[in-house]
């Protein structure tokens, strides 16, 4: 191959730094916890089913979660380009209709490595798929209101990928206290949700995205996602506790009381301090969501 060939494949390929930095890694952690979560739930043995939690892992991770990402940024490419210009497709980096390439194929993909893994979890790869396009993607675009896109995203984060741990290892749909859990800490996830949304609050509103902090102020959309946030867990409580499981109930009941105050800390500055609750509250709610897979396994 010449050297000019090589240089024109250079400029029209995405290098491999620039695609997995599409697929944005730092996100895949909230999904890979929720679905050793539902691993831990399950109650299968964990040693010896470790090449099916690994591919479980892989899924909800670096494929589903990566490919919500590319589809993302796909579809947000003409803001990027004028709010984040650095990023791999705004920039040239990811050039050409790569970005939606690599959505796609990644999709795809997700769909094959979730079949082998079981029907019900290729059931599950699809709903969060389908979620995945539907939250960027017209004509949908879920993501311009606060709480379509919040739920679609808590889903995706939370429930589904506990439901995918869960189903991957007992080859079965999961049992109803599998599925109350993965429910109620979607839920809780819808106001985690809610404070990312605090750093785009202008930007929101100018572009006419009713994102709760931008449909009912910082002060309002602050306080909803603190209830939002603690009534789930409350029900977590009750239920873990009318299941017999009264230790975990109660490590649970002590994680929620430090989150309240951490809460109140973060309503006196919203803006400001959602990072750090992120960083604090946030921390104490997912060792709660281990807390009650281990109550339902019997650990």
């Amino acid at each position: 191959m010449s050297k000019s060939a090589q240089l024109t494949v250079t400029k029209d390929t995405p290098s491999l730094a620039s695609s997995v930095e599409l697929l944005k890694p730092i996100t895949w952690f909230a999904p890979m916890w929720a679905l050793g979560c539902g691993v831990v739930s399950s109650g299968a043995p964990i040693i010896e089913n470790w090449p099916t939690i690994l591919g479980a892992i892989l899924l909800a991770g670096p494929l589903i979660c990566g490919t919500s990402q590319a589809v993302n940024d796909w579809f947000d490419r003409h803001v990027d380009a004028i709010n984040e210009p650095g990023r791999p497709i705004p920039s040239g980096r990811v050039p050409g209709n790569w970005g939606l390439r690599i959505a796609i194929g990644w999709t795809l993909v997700s769909l094959i490595v979730a079949y082998g893994l079981g029907l019900w979890v290729f059931y599950a790869a699809l709903a969060g798929l389908a979620f995945a396009w539907a939250y960027s993607a017209p004509p949908f675009r879920l993501k311009r209101d606060g709480w379509l896109g919040n739920a679609a995203v808590g889903l995706c984060y939370e429930g589904l990928p506990w439901f995918t741990g869960a189903a991957a290892l007992v080859g079965a749909f999961p049992s109803a206290e599998i599925i109350w859990l993965a429910v109620l800490y979607s839920v809780g996830a819808h106001g985690i949700m809610t404070l990312n949304d605090f750093k785009s609050v202008e930007g929101d509103r100018q572009l006419g995205l009713k994102s709760l902090p931008a449909r009912y102020g910082i002060d309002g959309a602050a306080r909803l996602a603190c209830v939002v946030m603690a009534v789930p867990q409350v029900l977590v409580i009750w239920l873990v506790a009318s299941w017999g499981h009264l230790n975990h109930a109660a490590i649970i009941a002590a994680g929620l009381l430090i989150q309240a105050l951490l809460m109140a800390r973060l309503l006196q500055q919203p803006t400001e301090r959602a990072a750090w609750y992120n960083a604090t509250g946030t921390t104490v709610y997912v060792l709660g969501m281990l807390t009650a897979a281990l109550a339902v396994r019997g650990g």
